[in-house]
């Protein structure tokens, strides 16, 4: 398997070499397009300055001294007389085949645009071509007789040492590229291995890992995802500690009660009366554990969202009443006072599920409101459903309230297990409201007494 800085350092070699061949093509197409006929035109002008100086300033020197000195001047000359006489000065012409037709017709006064008319390939580097066709022919006279001179800048003695300095640039530039490429690849691959080696401590259950999120680009940002991920799987694999820990102790502690009560009761020579009250004892116990599996169960279906979750249209201002007159012994022995406001209220939701919502809550309500107290339980439409209860009891401390909805938490710690519960029932009622898109809130005051507001969506009425 190739690894990311293989693959990085090679796509970075691959844009450098594409990039250098479409630069290539570019600046090819420039040539051809306007280059080329600029760069004819530039000789075909100095070949007829070299002619015209020839003949008005110099028709007293020898031809062959004159077309010495002009190649001196960085010229490749090659002069044909009407005879086929041929003379070349200055660097020698790699290729000096050219058709004789071509000669015949500069002798009798016309132009040869070699440069221009011939094909010297697709590229930029036929203007580089050191052949005779790749050159100007013009007519010259000189002492009564017809010359053919064809031109051509000697580009090696000119730019001989360019070339060699753009090769040496071009080599250095690539080798150069090639070595920042290896280095800063590294730089920006080095970040994405510390993230997979994080991963693999991460998936060993290791969650102290330390990560450069000072970064200011997608890599500190995706180092800085990664930390609070980190966070969240350490919160949540400490709660599921928490969690299996809480659940073995609220099942060992009634257990531990129905073996001992069980082996008194086995070792016999007790009163009927004492034998009695240890039975009630191992029903209440396994009661509590039988309420505590089912709450178990009903948590890990709503988690899993499981189909459990039924909805169905009823009224609940009379769910709620039913609630009141279930839970009538209760708010009865301790002497207290419901006031209830309860308008005619469609909803739909799970009626079996909410049952259970409002008996938790009005049961705590019940439970820490003292003797003569009173409790409200109203029901607002605007247009959510806002159903209310509101209570004068011993209230709940700031602290609590940060915590009250985590499972198996229990606020009041005086209290036995009896009066608190297993501590899972606000967190039934949450994850229900939650799974019926609702939301819940607790305004509590220590002292003053509490209040409970569950909201639900509105009732959707079907268009006429």
């Amino acid at each position: 398997m190739r690894s990311l800085y293989f693959r990085v350092v090679l796509m970075f070699v691959a844009i450098v070499i594409v990039s250098g061949t479409l630069g290539f093509l570019l600046a090819n197409e420039y040539y051809q397009r306007n280059m080329r006929t600029y760069n004819e035109q530039k000789i075909t002008r100095i070949g007829q300055q070299i002619i015209d100086l020839y003949e008005h300033n110099a028709a007293s020197m020898d031809l062959p001294a004159f077309m010495t000195h002009v190649a001196n001047l960085n010229f490749q000359l090659y002069l044909v007389d009407e005879n086929g006489q041929v003379q070349t000065f200055g660097a020698p012409f790699r290729d000096q085949q050219i058709e004789p037709q071509i000669v015949q017709k500069v002798l009798a006064g016309e132009t040869y645009r070699g440069i221009a008319e011939e094909q010297h390939g697709l590229f930029v580097t036929g203007f580089f071509e050191n052949t005779l066709k790749n050159s100007i022919g013009l007519p010259l006279e000189a002492e009564g007789r017809k010359y053919a001179l064809f031109v051509r800048p000697s580009i090696e003695q000119q730019f001989g040492e360019v070339h060699v300095m753009f090769a040496v640039l071009l080599a250095a530039m690539f080798l150069l590229s090639l070595m920042f490429i290896l280095i800063f690849t590294r730089y920006l691959v080095r970040p994405i291995q510390k993230l997979s080696q994080a991963t693999k401590k991460l998936a060993e259950g290791e969650y102290e890992i330390q990560l450069d999120i000072s970064r200011r680009d997608e890599i500190g940002e995706l180092a800085a995802n990664f930390a609070q991920m980190t966070e969240s799987l350490k919160q949540l694999d400490d709660m599921r500690q928490e969690f299996v820990s809480n659940v073995s102790h609220e099942i060992q502690s009634p257990l531990a009660s129905i073996q001992g009560f069980s082996q008194a009761i086995r070792s016999g020579g007790m009163p009927e009366a004492q034998k009695a009250e240890y039975l009630a004892i191992i029903e209440e116990e396994s009661r509590r554990l039988s309420s505590l599996s089912k709450q178990l169960l009903t948590l890990a279906s709503l988690d899993k969202e499981t189909g459990l979750y039924e909805p169905s249209e009823y009224r609940l201002d009379e769910q709620l009443r039913q609630v009141v007159l279930l839970l009538e012994r209760q708010w009865q022995q301790k002497k207290l006072e419901l006031e209830l406001e309860l308008p005619d209220t469609l909803v739909t939701a799970d009626k079996q599920l909410f049952n259970q919502v409002w008996i938790n809550l009005l049961s705590n309500s019940i439970k820490f409101t003292p003797p003569h107290g009173t409790i409200f339980v109203s029901i607002r439409q605007s247009p959510d459903i806002a159903v209310i209860i509101r209570d004068t009891g011993i209230g709940i401390s700031e602290e609590e309230r940060q915590h009250i909805f985590e499972r198996f938490y229990k606020g009041d710690k005086s209290r036995n297990r009896e009066a608190t519960g297993s501590g899972l029932g606000l967190a039934i009622v949450q994850k229900i409201v939650q799974v019926a898109k609702g939301s819940i809130e607790i305004d509590s005051q220590t002292g003053v007494g509490t209040t409970i507001k569950v909201t639900l969506p509105a009732q959707e009425r079907p268009r006429k």
